[in-house]
Formats: C-alpha cells, structure tokens, sequence
C-alpha cells in the first residue's frame, strides 16, 4: 500500500489533491481512499489530507502517520514539526518551491523535489491555486499515478465548473509533470 500526506494551507486545495490522486489511481485500476484532517481551520491555518493507493481493497481508516510521499504546499510549514512527523528513510517529498532542494531547511536525509508549482499556476491560471500542479509534479517524479489517468480525474473534477477551467488544470498538470 502506498501512503501520501498532504500538507498546505486552508484554501491551497489539499483537499482536493487527495481526491484527484485517489481518482486517479482509480482510473489506473487500483483501490484508493482520500481524506482530509482538519478541525475549524480558517483559510491560511495549516491542514492535512491523506491518500491511499493499493492493489487491493483497502480496509485502513486512520491518518496517515508514516507516509511513502509528502506533498508540501507551502514552504512555510516545513517549520512545521507535524510536517515531517513519521518520515521514514524512502520517504519522498515533493515541495512547491522556487528554490532547490539544497538550499530548504529540511529533515538530514529527506528526499525531496522541488517545483515551482506557484509560478506555472499564476502564469496558467492567473491565481496561486498550486494543487494540481504539485500533481503533476507528484504523476512525474513517482509513477504511483500516471499523466492519463491524472488528466482524467482533473477533466471529471472540474467539468462541473467549467471547460476553460479544466484545460487550463490540465495544461498545468502537463507543464509540471514535463518540468520533473
């Protein structure tokens, strides 16, 4: 079983990302699960969500202690002690940042990729609304769901909005997935 923990911010759509993996991996014919953790968080306080990927039927129903993958959202929560809770030594983060890897105060041995997924977001969609291009950047970097099927959960979550929205979700799911 795969594990993932997202961490970001009220409002940054962690949430959301926990369900386009785990629509992906549907699509890609595996069990999945995606939720959230979060109390009376306002937009801005910090939030968690969980995805889980296996070949089979997943019973499990608790948060997410030792995770496989980080999504980290935000960089400011890297001082965060919850975010780093459980890592284990193959535990890999995906980090939207500008700078690399090196240069971020992270846990001694912690693998990690950095994007910059604020960027491609305002220059696609014109707003910081970073989840789906840390998608991207998770589909390139792991393989655990693969470009097709992520596109798809995107075209399934978003149809409802609107057709502009979901291309330009799958444009920055693309340029991500290519900058990995």
């Amino acid at each position: 079983m795969i594990s993932i923990r997202i961490h970001g911010r009220g409002g940054q759509g962690a949430v959301t990302a926990a369900e386009l993996i785990a629509m992906a991996a549907f699509h890609q014919g595996k069990f999945a699960q995606a939720f959230p953790f979060f109390g009376v968080e306002r937009q801005g306080a910090p939030v968690e969500s969980y995805c889980r990927i296996s070949e089979e039927k997943i019973t499990l129903r608790s948060q997410i202690d030792q995770p496989d993958y980080l999504i980290i959202q935000d960089t400011s929560l890297i001082k965060n002690p919850n975010t780093f809770k459980g890592i284990k030594p193959t535990t890999l983060a995906i980090i939207n940042s500008q700078k690399s890897a090196t240069e971020l105060d992270l846990p001694q041995g912690l693998k990690a990729i950095t994007v910059s997924a604020t960027s491609i977001a305002l220059e696609i969609l014109g707003k910081p609304i970073i989840n789906t291009a840390l998608l991207g950047a998770f589909a390139g970097a792991t393989e655990v769901i693969d470009l097709p099927a992520l596109k798809k959960a995107v075209q399934e979550k978003f149809s409802e909005k609107s057709k502009e929205l979901v291309e330009k979700n799958i444009k920055i799911v693309t340029t991500a997935y290519e900058a990995i």
